[in-house]
């Protein structure tokens, strides 16, 4: 029997079993929430990125769904084993994604998310994913961000009751029951300043909802 439940084979049942369950609870704990959207006026009208903390990955795809389910986005999943899990689970959604990150795969994260650009897709973005500091930003989203010129709007959502993880990114989920807030910036640009400005105003607009 021990032979049989092999690390590999652990992994596949657990790939196989997480998303589909993972999905369905996410959507009965949105559906006990009193949810609150705050949007701004303006919005994209093609392709731009989105960015929000890997801590609060849970709930944004309800952002997306509410605000701008009209554009065809691609989550950019790390390549760990953690990524893969959470890559099927946003399929459920909808979601289509691109494999890598800063840590590991960058190169071609890059060329396939200039790729999926050019078709006119949506890119959204941890920048502080997928091992952190958290609420660092990494270089990922700036070196697109300034390539392409396109904009960014930053997501963020608050929860009145939750549970934080001891993870790294004090991974965030919300109490049944709890109030929602989600928050969505207006695009901004990052095109002409250097790097560590990029990054100090991207940081700067994720922290604006705090």
């Amino acid at each position: 029997m021990g032979k049989f439940f092999t690390k590999s084979r652990k992994k596949k049942l657990l790939l196989s079993i997480a998303p589909p369950v993972a999905y369905a609870l996410i959507r009965l704990l949105y559906a006990t929430c009193r949810v609150h959207y705050h949007l701004p006026a303006k919005r994209c009208q093609g392709p731009c990125l989105v960015a929000f903390w890997h801590g609060e990955i849970l709930m944004n795809p309800f952002l997306y769904k509410k605000f701008m389910a009209d554009l065809p986005f691609s989550l950019m999943i790390s390549e760990h084993f953690d990524g893969e899990v959470i890559a099927r689970t946003a399929a459920f959604f909808g979601f289509d994604f691109v494999r890598g990150s800063s840590s590991k795969g960058a190169v071609k994260a890059l060329r396939e998310s200039f790729r999926l650009l050019d078709e006119g897709h949506g890119i959204a973005i941890t920048p502080d994913g997928p091992r952190g500091p958290r609420h660092s930003v990494a270089d990922g989203i700036v070196a697109i961000a300034q390539k392409k010129n396109l904009p960014i709007v930053a997501y963020r959502y608050k929860a009145s009751r939750f549970w934080q993880m001891k993870s790294w990114d004090r991974f965030v989920i919300p109490k049944p029951f709890s109030r929602l807030d989600f928050y969505a910036s207006e695009p901004f640009y990052v095109t002409g300043l250097s790097r560590e400005e990029a990054k100090a105003k991207i940081k700067e607009r994720l922290q604006s909802y705090v």
